[in-house]
């Protein structure tokens, strides 16, 4: 009774409630939770041994970078299956200018990611301007980026990289607070982190308290700060006594902030969703949607320039193959973390926990030795479930 009193009196609604309206959202994580408990299982705790934690980050960063990039795209109402062949091409353009033209890295990576922002701008443009469907557009662009690809490196693969650039990937931030293992940084990194979040969650319940707005309930506030608290100390925990922090980690985090602010609490995140959701009635509103589909896909390309980069600098050389079929990796990322197929839906942090879902699943079939062909009949089947989940929750609406 004094919980459901308290819940009344800021505003919040019963459990029951507030789980049927998020649904899809706790979903999202306990499912990330269960799969990651099985592979911890049948892998013998192979799944989360440090050096495994520190592949899965470096192994899925460019899905989840450009993972980013798509949710906007999707929540604006439309699609890019053009991000894996952009990504082959900047990673192949930048083997270019480092190995064969001599180009210092300082200006070979800012050269790349001006050359995936106007990628993506002549993408937007023939969307927003000329109103050709998206799918059309980035399918042409898919085709032609592959083809620049084997054009610009004839076939063959180009590299090494420098080690400056290889740290874009495969570097870890130093231990500034200390020497040796535990990584002391690591350790910092993961208390600061786990303090803000709290911090920011207890402001944000204080604040919708203050407006009268509907609030989490606080047994749902804490269990769910429980688990993402309890998770980032412990992954945290693991790195310190492995490498400590993965460069590719930090950019994540510091982008995954950004985006979130942007989306959430920005008129332009605002508007954003409100193009996806009806784009002839924010056009009436005052709303220039013709400006924002094409600044989405400037930001798709810059996005998806920044993954080619940290692609290559993980393999430490351009490969004519690279970045084949990772749209559909990035896509199936956005679907599974909750966006609508229509637009108008979708959050930056399940866009991510979509892309870990699928990070964790690659990596535990691979332990496990399931082939590649069967990897593929899963992730399909899993993409499917989550499409439908959508379709019925809407539905049932």
């Amino acid at each position: 009774m004094e919980l459901a009193d308290n819940n009344k009196e800021g505003g919040s609604q019963s459990l029951g409630a507030y789980l049927a309206g998020h649904l899809r959202e706790y979903g999202l994580l306990v499912a990330l939770i269960a799969i990651m408990a099985f592979f911890q299982i049948v892998t013998n705790g192979v799944l989360l041994k440090p050096v495994n934690i520190t592949n899965l980050f470096l192994q899925n960063s460019y899905i989840i970078i450009m993972a980013l990039g798509m949710l906007i795209v999707i929540v604006a109402g439309h699609i890019d299956l053009s991000v894996g062949s952009v990504m082959g091409f900047i990673g192949a353009l930048a083997a270019v200018m480092i190995v064969n033209w001599g180009w210092p890295v300082w200006m070979t990576i800012p050269a790349c990611l001006i050359m995936g922002a106007v990628i993506g701008a002549w993408h937007g443009y023939w969307v927003a301007y000329w109103k050709i469907p998206a799918f059309i557009v980035t399918l042409a662009g898919m085709l032609v980026f592959r083809g620049l690809s084997l054009w610009l490196l004839e076939g063959q693969s180009v590299g090494p990289f420098p080690r400056s650039f290889q740290a874009l990937s495969t570097g870890f931030i130093p231990d500034f607070l200390g020497a040796g293992r535990p990584n002391a940084t690591s350790l910092a990194a993961g208390i600061i982190a786990v303090m803000l979040i709290l911090w920011m969650g207890l402001k944000q319940r204080a604040q919708n308290r203050q407006y009268g707005m509907d609030d989490e309930p606080t047994a749902f506030f804490v269990v769910r700060n429980a688990i993402i608290c309890g998770a980032l100390l412990y992954i945290t925990y693991k790195l310190a006594y492995f490498r400590g922090l993965p460069n590719v980690l930090v950019s994540m985090v510091l982008l995954t902030i950004v985006y979130n602010f942007i989306t959430s609490n920005t008129t332009l995140g605002r508007r954003i969703y409100a193009l996806g959701g009806n784009e002839k009635a924010s056009k009436l509103s005052g709303i220039r949607t013709e400006r924002l589909t094409f600044l989405a896909f400037v930001n798709m390309g810059l996005l998806a320039a920044l993954a080619g980069l940290i692609f290559a600098a993980r393999l430490n050389t351009a490969t004519p193959k690279a970045g084949f079929g990772t749209e559909l990796d990035v896509i199936a990322a956005v679907f599974i973390g909750g966006a609508s197929m229509s637009g108008g839906s979708g959050k930056i942090v399940g866009a991510v926990v979509g892309a870990f879902i699928m990070g964790v699943m690659n990596n535990g079939m691979s332990i496990m030795g399931i082939g590649i062909d069967y990897q593929q009949v899963i992730k399909g089947l899993v993409l499917l479930a989550a499409v439908f989940f959508d379709v019925y929750q809407k539905n049932k609406s």
